[in-house]
């Protein structure tokens, strides 16, 4: 099933969540440090992305649809740094300020094209910044057509009950990206995608797919669902829903790196869900994102021309 270009770019996205700058220092690595048996990085370039919320909203608009951003950082230099990477890309942003939080850095470090380390600075947020961000979500609910709760577990959804039941009551498609083992705050959303390992947290292991079936259809219904979009990696993806389940097989031709997967995956449900297609039609559309950009260095994004070629 084909979008017109026109339609998606009609279709408006708020994105809600935890944001955070990802670093890459890339290196040469010509010996082992005579202090510790580590590899010693001659650091020759450094490049900075749109990470966490940021870079789903980011495929959002790479996809042709319009996203706005709404989340907490704090008021260092790392969030004038993203700032200014999101004001490139045509995303409306609305930043809360803590400055009593630091703005979530991932920092990757490349030698010999894969990554040696990963250091990660990070705290949680202020619930009264937290609490001023529902206001702002409930103003700008009305002018979108889904919302999307990207949930880095950072403490920038601590309100996502109270968003969910706004969202729902304007009649709002929600789609979340789950984080921790108690899913019943998500209670009464569209669609959650979690993958194989963040789903285990929450139903236990199965040994087949009847038992998971089984166990993906009662939470389901218990958290009053309409689906739940389970990422398998080199499997694919499989789609439960009131109507059973539908599966598509992994697109990927060389899986480069898997980093910010689901993040397309998620982002381009949502623009497509914003556009007016169903899940299950979204579904294959979605699988395909996900297959061209981890065949991408790093947080990647998908086109509109690659995803319909």
């Amino acid at each position: 099933m084909t979008l017109s270009k026109q339609r998606l770019g009609q279709a408006r996205v708020l994105v809600v969540g935890d944001v955070m700058l990802d670093r890459y220092w890339y290196g040469a690595v010509d010996r082992i440090s005579p202090e510790a048996p580590v590899p010693v990085v001659r650091v020759t370039r450094e490049e900075e992305r749109n990470g966490g919320a940021a870079n789903v909203a980011y495929n959002v608009v790479t996809l042709g649809a319009q996203a706005t951003l709404l989340t907490v950082v704090g008021d260092d230099e790392a969030s004038h740094k993203l700032e200014a990477l999101v004001a490139h890309t045509g995303i409306q942003t609305h930043f809360g300020r803590d400055p009593q939080l630091k703005t979530t850095v991932k920092l990757r470090v490349i030698g010999r094209q894969q990554q040696l380390l990963r250091m990660d600075f990070e705290n949680t947020p202020q619930s009264e910044v937290l609490a001023s961000q529902t206001a702002t979500f409930t103003e700008l609910l009305p002018d979108h057509h889904a919302v999307l709760f990207s949930d880095y577990g950072k403490g920038g959804l601590a309100h996502v009950t109270d968003m969910i039941g706004r969202a729902r009551q304007a009649s709002k498609p929600i789609l979340i990206d789950p984080k921790g083992s108690d899913y019943s705050r998500y209670q009464g959303a569209t669609v959650i995608t979690p993958n194989r390992a963040e789903l285990q947290q929450v139903i236990g292991a199965w040994s087949d797919e009847a038992t998971l079936q089984a166990k993906v259809h009662t939470m389901r219904e218990q958290l009053g669902l309409q689906a739940v979009l389970l990422t398998r990696s080199e499997e694919g993806m499989t789609l439960f829903d009131a109507q059973g389940q539908v599966s598509v097989s992994a697109q990927a031709r060389e899986v480069f790196d898997v980093t910010g997967a689901g993040d397309t995956v998620i982002a381009t449900m949502a623009a497509l869900v914003a556009a007016g297609m169903t899940l299950r039609d979204a579904l294959p559309l979605a699988n395909r994102a996900g297959g061209l950009v981890v065949g991408k260095f790093g947080t990647a994004t998908v086109s509109y021309e690659e995803l319909f070629a």
